[in-house]
């Protein structure tokens, strides 16, 4: 059941990889920070997995997918605001949060080699603070990439939850722990989804040729 989880979900981000990429590459309209966003992505999922069946510790590597996550998503919102005080606060936030982190790892190194719950909760949290700010744009403007700023915001708070409950709490049994693990696997798979039905909505040749 885990497999089946997570190889559906290094799927359809693969799926979502291509259609973006041909989008933006070939019609020019999907947003190339987000492809960017697809394609790291993509690209630190499969090399956790092989390192992980290396029986090595990749738990570097998933910090760095999501100090990574954190500037790709930053940047793709940043694109998408018009007012120069939210592009400034992106910036800035983006900025002071780096700051943060890299303090953090030159205190005490050896955080980059564990599962920081700190840089997760940080980084998840600014993600989705972009995204309602780009909600509060939308009820004045256009509803660009509105499915999957609802995937992020569903998603990111979701998980970041998840992984709390699965890593502070250690009073709790180990199977409820897995439950945990195991609802992140298939909330993944829900916000990959999301983000395939925003491209079918906005990115489509179908959608093309109607608009």
């Amino acid at each position: 059941m885990d497999d089946f989880l997570i190889y559906s979900s290094y799927l359809i981000l693969l799926i979502n990889l291509m259609l973006y990429s041909f989008s933006f590459f070939r019609k020019e309209k999907a947003n190339v920070f987000f492809v960017f966003y697809l394609g790291f992505s993509f690209v630190m999922q499969i090399s956790m997995e092989v390192i992980y069946h290396l029986e090595l510790n990749n738990l570097f590597l998933v910090n760095i997918f999501f100090i990574g996550q954190m500037i790709l998503l930053g940047l793709f919102y940043d694109s998408l605001f018009y007012l120069k005080v939210q592009k400034m606060f992106v910036r800035t936030t983006l900025v002071i949060a780096l700051l943060i982190l890299s303090i953090q790892f030159i205190l005490d190194a050896g955080q980059f080699l564990k599962f920081n719950l700190f840089e997760i909760t940080l980084t998840s949290l600014l993600i989705v603070v972009f995204a309602l700010l780009h909600f509060y744009n939308m009820l004045t403007e256009g509803k660009k990439f509105y499915y999957i700023s609802i995937a992020v915001v569903f998603y990111l708070l979701a998980s970041t939850v998840l992984f709390l409950i699965g890593n502070l709490s250690t009073g709790l049994s180990t199977d409820l722990k897995y439950l945990s693990w195991q609802l992140n696997a298939f909330l993944l798979i829900i916000y990959y989804l999301i983000i395939l039905f925003e491209w079918k909505v906005s990115f489509s040749p179908k959608k093309s040729l109607q608009s």
